[in-house]
């Protein structure tokens, strides 16, 4: 009887051991749960501002990398509007001193005067001579063999269409055309040809007009001599008469 009360003691303890321990378990889990629970909140939480100031980040990247591209546009272009006002001024300068070597040139080989002189034309961007135009230089040519001390003057002109520098080439070339013409068919020597191709800087026309622009379309030909008329009379002295 005594062994059973023991074992029955034993066994009361033990049951009542457990069950303290299974209590405890289930408190501290209780009370950890929502500790836990904030735990994990704060951590998805930290994640989503994490990924928050990196877009934020990535956007603002990409905005000032835009603005960037920006200003390097904006000083491209002006960097070319400068280019292409120095061009401007280069080829105006160029012009002007075209047209004072011209005068120079002329002006200084004596007191010229014109002997004859006519315009050809050219089809629009080319520097081709048109069989109209082959005939006027050669009857201004027929007076070349004629003329003692002369030269030959040349001034090439464009239409408005198109870039200032690409009708003064295109200008200097029907000049050209010319040239090779009077020297290829008339044997006339290039040091008695002085030319200039002032693109649409001369123009005898207005350029609003497809007629005018045709006009301006051209090279005016004059042929000059230094060799003045002589239109004063001479005076003679009439012979005494003889005395016997």
């Amino acid at each position: 009887m005594i062994v059973n009360r023991s074992l029955l003691v034993l066994v009361a303890g033990a049951a009542i051991v457990f069950n303290a321990g299974c209590s405890t378990k289930k408190y501290v889990r209780n009370e950890t749960a929502p500790v836990i629970n904030k735990t994990n909140e704060l951590d998805d939480l930290t994640a989503k501002n994490t990924r928050d100031i990196r877009d934020v980040d990535a956007r603002s990247q990409q905005g000032i990398q835009g603005v960037n591209d920006r200003i390097s546009s904006v000083d491209q272009k002006a960097l070319a509007a400068g280019q292409a006002a120095d061009q401007a001024n280069q080829a105006a300068t160029q012009t002007s001193g075209k047209v004072d070597a011209l005068s120079n040139t002329v002006a200084n080989l004596d007191n010229y005067r014109s002997v004859a002189e006519t315009s050809v034309h050219f089809a629009f961007d080319s520097a081709v001579l048109s069989k109209k135009a082959k005939t006027a230089l050669d009857q201004l040519a027929n007076d070349i063999p004629n003329t003692k001390g002369y030269v030959i003057q040349l001034i090439g002109g464009c239409d408005s269409v198109g870039g200032a520098q690409y009708n003064y080439k295109l200008s200097q070339m029907r000049a050209s055309a010319v040239v090779q013409y009077l020297a290829s068919q008339y044997n006339v020597p290039a040091y008695k040809i002085y030319l200039a191709g002032l693109g649409k800087d001369k123009e005898v026309a207005s350029n609003n007009t497809s007629k005018g622009r045709a006009q301006n379309r051209r090279v005016d030909v004059q042929l000059m001599t230094n060799v003045q008329e002589n239109t004063a009379a001479q005076n003679v002295t009439p012979a005494a008469p003889n005395s016997r």
